[in-house]
């Protein structure tokens, strides 16, 4: 048991609480303000040489930090002491403020630079680091979040950790000035224990990654759903209490398993959740684009902050819904996120940006720096803005009220303020106001492009510009079915500049080898496998939006890239990082939690590509990967609700549909477009249209050699494992014919 395995002696003094990540950081141009500080004769750090926006705020702390790397080894070894090890991000609130209140602080920072080596990293640039060392957090205390602080023996081992802790001991919450001064006093006299205690974790560690295949149990898929349902609010959607996490991953399982089963259940949990976080102030009713999580059951208190992996993944449950239901709230949700991606997140060349942050200055008190400011509104600000009768709609319609709308607000951070949210539906606006729908939706649409364009004036939030290769990977995918499910051809353009972008400045073709991150014109770290594996799927979804066979061949080989540099043979599973001597551990992960495992998207990879290439050792891989994850599918299916999915998958024929037609012909269009209709996730769209894309495929897959247009009409072929039903021409045929509603 992995409580066996903490160093008691300091356990018993200082418990540990794990803190939620809360978002904050000052608007500032991270990389104008580092030149200005050492323009004005402030010291900087070794951090001041580093890429990361995180790494870069402190580069003017008092404390001697190092980036990760041998040379802080090396250091700790030749001076024989322990190293401090903190991981964070860059728009992490308790990040920041244990910064203000330790790090910045001359007498902590004066005994950390005589007692230890301190370490500071990025936990986006480097999740292989972080997954690690929040495992050995979390088997020490229970619990884990940022920041992370680890202490280390020189060779990188464990001994002792927490998250966040205050300058000084409040109540029987340990100072941090104390816990270094303990720690400092068992690295000299109690050196043993802690080599004892590092030792044992280690272990546990590399015990707890390495479980044998076995057999999935029966109807795993509809225990999942059970277990759901049990934690399911029927009232405001979501599972489990206050505060509430979007997990997209769940809608995705329960689409599919809807798809496959019918269950009106699995349908309704997943679509009451959609339209409640969409109606929320967990949505940004102005701005397009979902907040991190709600701090409330209603999904109407957010903390703030804005992540690329929610917007890509969230995108892709709306586009889902919207398949699902045909209801254009779904798809107008989907196309204000895509709005904002497109305005605010993409940069210049392409590559889109990692986050925004919660805190920003606020535009009623000026020099006041809070939670949410930039989103806030008070009533008479929108009167003034909007005028009547205008502002009476509008505040009718997002719950604005005279003194605030929060009524949960312990950090008073939001008094007099308003978050918006959809709190009547349109229809009883139109009742109240004796308007007609399209006056009423008029009139919103028009105050809202006012309060937006009044907002865009405001001190923005922190953007954490760096560009990482697994989200941007989340958003190729996402922007490629966007443009079929939409019919937008711009989300496409802007899925080609992505792909292209990542492939001239996080590739390396030599190599075949992928960089994790890019910032200021240059890669960082070698890829992780979330990295390959959230790339390649991406690329899957661009070549059935593209229909442009470099997007095939080159997930293809990144594939193969990605069998070389992860695949554990002995134990059927992909490590979550590359091979590196300073990592103790390469882990493997078995929830899908905000970004789901590496190898829940590797199987559903391995899946499509062993049909495309005629691949069978890769399918028999995805299998093998699957039953290596059994221990924790059988013990608890929630937890991988992807790789469930794939499960299925692996029991049941794939569906492919082939259209032979010309490309962007207006027949050839009119069938992809009946396609896109149906939800199908796991369905692949080729087409077949005489050009190099069917002379590829017809490499890998004889039959694509045979398909052709019938009488010179555009044709649809439904495939199950590649033995097709009759030929189509007629699109709503293939529409009925893919819904199961004809034999055809």
């Amino acid at each position: 048991m992995y409580w066996l395995i903490v160093f008691t002696v300091l356990a018993a003094l200082f418990p540990l609480m794990a803190f939620s990540a809360s978002l904050a950081n000052k608007k500032n141009l991270i990389d104008t303000q580092v030149q200005k500080r050492i323009a004005a004769g402030e010291k900087p750090n070794r951090l001041v040489h580093e890429q990361s926006p995180y790494l870069l705020q402190h580069a003017f702390n008092p404390v001697e930090w190092y980036p990760w790397g041998e040379e802080a080894f090396a250091k700790a070894r030749e001076e024989d002491k322990p190293v401090f090890l903190s991981i964070g991000y860059s728009t992490c609130h308790w990040c920041h403020v244990m910064a203000h209140e330790s790090f910045e602080n001359p007498e902590i920072a004066d005994i950390l630079n005589s007692w230890f080596i301190s370490i500071k990293v990025d936990r986006e640039e480097r999740p292989d680091l972080d997954q690690m060392y929040m495992a050995a957090t979390q088997a020490m205390t229970g619990s884990g979040g940022w920041p992370m602080s680890v202490f280390l023996l020189p060779d990188g081992s464990p001994f002792y950790a927490g998250t966040y802790f205050p300058p000084n001991s409040v109540s029987n919450r340990p100072g941090f000035s104390d816990v270094l001064t303990s720690i400092h006093t068992a690295w000299t006299e109690k050196r043993a224990d802690l080599h004892k205690s590092a030792n044992q974790l280690v272990a546990a560690l590399q015990t707890r990654s390495n479980n044998q295949p076995s057999a999935i149990n029966d109807n795993i898929a509809a225990m999942a759903v059970d277990i759901l349902e049990k934690s399911f609010d029927p009232g405001d959607g979501g599972f489990g209490q206050a505060p509430k996490f979007p997990r997209p991953v769940i809608f995705t399982f329960l689409f599919a398993y809807y798809k496959t089963t019918g269950d009106y259940t699995a349908k309704h949990m997943a679509l009451h959740t959609l339209r409640k976080m969409a109606a929320g102030g967990m949505y940004d009713q102005l701005g397009g684009g979902f907040h991190r999580y709600s701090v409330d059951d209603k999904w109407l208190v957010p903390h703030f902050e804005k992540m690329l992996y929610d917007q890509a993944q969230l995108v892709d449950s709306y586009l889902d819904a919207y398949q699902v239901t045909r209801e254009e709230y779904f798809s107008q949700t989907a196309k204000e996120t895509f709005a904002y991606l497109l305005r605010d997140m993409q940069d210049d060349a392409g590559g889109f940006y990692s986050a925004e942050d919660a805190d920003s200055d606020d535009p009623y008190k000026p020099g006041r720096h809070g939670e949410g400011a930039f989103y806030l509104w008070t009533r008479e600000d929108i009167v003034e803005k909007l005028g009547n009768p205008a502002a009476d709609i509008f505040i009718a319609s997002y719950g604005v009220k005279t003194g605030g709308n929060v009524d949960q607000d312990p950090m008073l951070e939001f008094v007099g303020r308003n978050i918006l949210y959809k709190s009547e539906p349109d229809g009883k606006i139109t009742q109240r106001f004796k308007l007609s729908n399209s006056q009423i939706a008029a009139s919103l649409a028009q105050s809202k492009e006012i309060l937006l364009k009044a907002r865009s004036a405001r001190s923005r939030p922190h953007l954490d510009d760096k560009i990482i290769t697994a989200w941007n990977g989340m958003m190729i995918g996402a922007l490629s079915r966007g443009s079929r499910i939409l019919r937008d051809p711009q989300l496409l353009t802007a899925a080609l500049q992505a792909a292209g972008f990542i492939k001239n400045n996080l590739y390396n073709s030599t190599t075949n080898t992928l960089s994790r991150n890019y910032r200021k014109k240059q890669a960082g770290a070698a890829g992780q496998l979330s990295d390959y594996a959230f790339l390649v799927d991406g690329l899957l979804e661009l070549y059935q939006a593209s229909h442009d066979p470099q997007w095939l061949e080159w997930s293809t080989a990144l594939t193969k890239r990605q069998v070389e540099l992860f695949w554990n043979d002995k134990d059927s599973y992909f490590f979550e990082s590359v091979a590196d001597p300073s990592v103790k551990i390469r882990m493997k992960s078995d929830y899908d939690g905000a970004e789901p495992t590496g190898n829940s998207v590797a199987v559903r990879n391995l899946l499509r590509l062993g049909q495309l290439e005629n691949n069978p050792k890769w399918i028999t891989m995805a299998k093998r990967l699957v039953e290596s994850f059994s221990g924790s599918i059988n013990r608890y299916p929630p937890a991988l609700p992807l790789m469930l999915n794939a499960w299925q998958n692996i029991n049941s024929k794939p569906t492919q549909v082939v259209v032979a037609g010309g490309y962007g012909k207006a027949d050839t269009e009119a069938l992809l477009q009946a396609v896109d209709t149906v939800f199908d996730r796991s369905r692949m769209v080729l087409l077949a249209d005489g050009s190099k894309n069917q002379t590829y495929l017809a490499k890998k897959l004889p039959f694509m050699e045979t398909v052709a247009p019938i009488n010179g009409k555009a044709t649809a072929y439904v495939c199950y494992d590649f033995t097709c039903k009759l030929p189509v021409t007629d699109p709503k045929t293939l529409q009925l014919q893919l819904e199961g509603k004809t034999g055809c």
